[in-house]
């Protein structure tokens, strides 16, 4: 008996991360120490007053119940978290919750779209932003995201019918993965030209807690109009170390909002209870803990770049996220190639970036998830390896 799968699936290979963890379990097997930088899992510990309130809620037994809805006292630690860090007034019908960003990006295709309507989605970017659409049937287009328009897309030169038909729009700054934020110039114009063109915006706000050298993340809420047509995923579990609690919402126009609320409530229970109340705790707790940890970022962020540009390989400093991106060494071609001998002469792993798109051909992505010393000694194997020349 052949049995028969959906055409979709010919468009999802195995992973990356599979494959780049499989080839570091080979290189261990050697023995060789392995620094691996690929995968964008925060190494910092929870914060104990989330823990805490995690393990109280666990305890009670009522709480192993269905949730069926957001509770209220989170709902309000949503909207006061974004009073006090956004400057946005929001109402309980303009919050929902998802099991994080990532789950969310993968459904709200399902509750915008139609078969054959047009989505655009960054190149480079983050494959959720593709393959949600995807699931829809949409009509995944991409914009570019190049240097010489300092990785904003150009949305003078999307043709008007392209912009005719599209139904959403993708966009996500500071960007996973080409760690690059957008001036406050980019939201001013994106707004009122994706409501000349009919057009929702979807913004996807997973590192604005994790900006340096001084800059402010922003919420694309905080700019004028953007109510009328805008929407923003916002996640704990990079600000918070809250990843494996699957902790997000969906923000903004209230009729998209209760729209995504609606479909969720066919396919979805509710977010476990104990993970709402260290939700809870998160967003009304301190914020000193965030702030210490983008400091620690930052010094992770100039040992690795300021480290490889030392060395010879020309990494820009990232502007924000968790990562840092740039292309791969002169005399290579190949960034999948190129990654899998770093890591057997070296032992450091990182993510080809082509995993990101086509713009991501012959480029890598580093996560800056081990500490500075660390850090500091994946720099001098990748000198020791002889990969680079000055």
């Amino acid at each position: 008996m052949k049995l028969q799968v959906a055409d979709r699936m010919k468009d999802y290979e195995e992973g990356v991360f599979q494959l780049l963890n499989e080839k570091k379990e080979e290189v261990e097997k050697t023995g060789k120490k392995v620094y691996n930088l690929s995968v964008g899992t925060p190494d910092f510990p929870t914060d104990p007053h989330i823990m805490e309130a995690v393990v109280e809620a666990a305890k009670d037994s009522a709480n192993y119940k269905y949730a069926l809805k957001i509770l209220p006292e989170l709902t309000h630690a949503v909207i006061e978290r974004f009073k006090e860090r956004y400057h946005v007034t929001l109402t309980e019908e303009e919050v929902t919750d998802v099991y994080g960003s990532q789950e969310g990006i993968a459904h709200i295709g399902l509750s915008l779209c139609n078969p054959g309507d047009v989505v655009l989605v960054p190149d480079p970017g983050y494959p959720i932003f593709s393959i949600g659409p995807s699931l829809a049937m949409a009509d995944v287009r991409t914009y570019e995201l190049r240097p010489e328009n300092d990785y904003l897309p150009d949305l003078d030169g999307i043709d008007e019918e392209t912009c005719r038909k599209a139904k959403f729009m993708i966009v996500s700054y500071p960007l996973n993965p080409i760690c690059k934020i957008a001036p406050d110039s980019f939201y001013e114009k994106l707004i009122p030209w994706a409501q000349a063109h009919e057009i929702i915006i979807v913004h996807d706000n997973a590192y604005s807690d994790i900006i340096y050298d001084g800059r402010v993340g922003k919420s694309i809420l905080q700019f004028e109009g953007a109510k009328e047509n805008c929407i923003e995923f916002y996640s704990l579990s990079k600000s918070y170390n809250y990843t494996g609690a699957r902790a997000g919402f969906l923000v903004g126009n209230q009729y998209l909002v209760q729209n995504l609320k609606k479909l969720r409530s066919q396919i979805d229970y509710g977010t476990f209870l104990p993970v709402q109340y260290g939700a809870i705790a998160a967003l009304k707790g301190p914020d000193e803990a965030i702030s210490r940890r983008c400091a620690q970022y930052q010094l992770r962020r100039d040992a690795l770049c300021g480290g490889l540009r030392r060395i010879g390989w020309n990494i820009p400093d990232s502007q924000g996220t968790m990562f840092a991106w740039g292309r791969i060494p002169e005399g290579y071609s190949d960034d999948v190639a190129f990654v899998m001998e770093l890591v057997q002469k070296s032992g450091v792993l990182c993510t080809p970036g082509s995993s990101f798109g086509k713009g991501g051909r012959g480029h890598v992505r580093f996560a800056l998830t081990l500490p500075v010393e660390e850090i500091n000694l994946a720099v001098a194997a990748i000198e020791a390896s002889g990969m680079i020349h000055k």
